[in-house]
């Protein structure tokens, strides 16, 4: 009884352990202390010729991706933002990988090039493959259709599918922590 408590305990901290590396960019001309209200985009379709991956959470049915829409409105409600399904200030498209590779080039939410006006910032002129355990949140302008933030979360998941449930929340929070707060 007493090792299989001891079990229990070192499980659920070493869940723990695994941080999420977090990094963020904002547009120059954000202008994010104007935003109050937001709506999760749902996924769009892929792209011609792309086809899904085994396990993909991107898959609009998948219970995943019904939990990961649920955790992305939670974090942003958390913020101080208020959900709003039809006239949003801004709106939060999203990708997410396991397992292989995500190029966010196969998933089109309508915002031209994915950087708008502000290609040549450094580190955001190519298109890249993100590595697995990759959430990636992006914060659209709803008037402008302009991409004004991006948060990218890179962690180890778990195959248990509890414990991925849990690192998929502990990801967005940390995410969209670094989102100004209202």
């Amino acid at each position: 009884m007493r090792y299989a408590s001891l079990l229990s305990v070192t499980a659920m901290l070493l869940a723990g352990c695994n941080p999420v590396q977090v990094t963020t960019t904002v547009a120059p001309d954000a202008h994010l202390a104007n935003v109050r209200t937001f709506r999760v985009l749902n996924v769009p379709p892929r792209r011609a010729g792309i086809s899904a991956l085994p396990n993909d959470p991107m898959l609009d049915n998948s219970i995943t991706n019904r939990a990961l829409r649920d955790h992305l409105s939670n974090a942003f409600v958390a913020r101080g933002y208020v959900l709003d399904a039809t006239n949003p200030d801004f709106t939060v498209a999203y990708y997410t990988s396991r397992h292989g590779e995500l190029d966010v080039s196969a998933w089109d939410y309508g915002y031209p090039g994915r950087w708008g006006g502000w290609r040549a910032r450094p580190g955001m002129v190519e298109v890249r493959s993100f590595t697995e355990g990759t959430i990636i949140v992006d914060v659209v302008n709803a008037a402008t259709h302009e991409l004004i933030w991006r948060g990218r979360g890179v962690s180890e998941v778990s195959d248990d599918p509890e414990l991925y449930a849990q690192d998929l929340e502990r990801a967005v929070k940390e995410i969209v922590k670094r989102f100004p707060a209202r």
